[in-house]
């Protein structure tokens, strides 16, 4: 079973064409500024066409692409202080959370972000909504004393689970004065993990590709190894081993938002030699 919404989604296809133009119509470097997404082998693909990574403004020159998950606006001033050619592939769902962490610093709301504390996208939204904003990965991490009484606003990474923002927003009703949440997980996320899960339901065994420095592979991961222990996150096909599909009926496989979709097909065809 290969999955329908595994794979690039909107954002990251976005980035790439803009990345892929970039490295055409500039006579001069250009760089991203970390990896323009979490697949190595489509950043090594990228590199290839001349747009390579850089892991600091110090180390560019000519034009630098600022990646998926968005930078800080501090990071975006000292571009153009540099005089740099800004070229900015941030996904326009990352680019909505940021301006709802703003916002709720300017409405004087106490900014919650969801989030990992040092995935790149998160540390882009704290920089939106100021230095008192509090990160959490998971609901019982947040020291309800830091909240009670307040006025408080909730802001998401875009790859997050729902599940977790639900476990958060309960933990927090009953203890702040007043609780605004915007939901900014991304559309696309959402579909991909509820089908996963559905999949993994149905499933023997469950493939997920995509880079290991991935988060929402890594949640993919997570949500199937629930309800299903015979779940194998592979950065690359060649990784996959006949003994993982031992009395195995049926193979699920999907993949994160990074990952190019023909890799689930390629996948499918080497697990079939595989089983044989």
């Amino acid at each position: 079973m290969v999955s329908k919404h595994g794979g690039y989604c909107y954002g990251v296809q976005r980035a790439l064409k803009i990345a892929c133009e970039a490295a055409r119509g500039s006579e001069g470097p250009v760089h991203t500024l970390g990896p323009i997404i979490h697949n190595p082998g489509v950043v090594r693909e990228l590199a290839a066409t001349g747009v390579s990574s850089v892991d600091s403004l110090a180390g560019a020159a000519g034009t630098i692409i600022f990646r998926t998950h968005g930078v800080t606006p501090q990071v975006a001033a000292e571009a153009e202080a540099r005089g740099l050619k800004i070229v900015d592939a941030t996904c326009p769902y990352v680019k909505v959370a940021q301006q709802k962490a703003s916002s709720l610093k300017e409405r004087r709301y106490l900014p919650v972000i969801l989030g990992e504390h040092e995935h790149p996208e998160v540390v882009a939204l704290i920089a939106n909504a100021g230095a008192g904003a509090i990160v959490v990965e998971r609901a019982e991490e947040l020291d309800l004393a830091r909240v009670r009484g307040k006025k408080v606003g909730v802001v998401v990474q875009t790859t997050q689970a729902s599940a977790n923002l639900s476990a958060l927003a309960g933990r927090l009703a009953p203890a702040c004065r007043e609780l605004l949440v915007y939901n900014t997980i991304c559309n696309a996320t959402r579909k991909c993990q509820e089908e996963a899960l559905e999949l993994a339901l149905l499933a023997d065994a469950v493939i997920i590709i995509g880079g290991r420095n991935s988060a929402n592979t890594a949640r993919l991961a997570k949500l199937c190894r629930e309800v299903q222990q015979r779940t194998f996150h592979i950065e690359e096909v060649s990784e996959l081993e006949a003994g993982w599909f031992e009395e195995a009926g049926t193979v699920a496989i999907t993949a994160g938002a990074s990952t190019p979709p023909e890799q689930m097909e390629e996948a499918k065809r080497l697990i079939a030699t595989l089983t044989v």
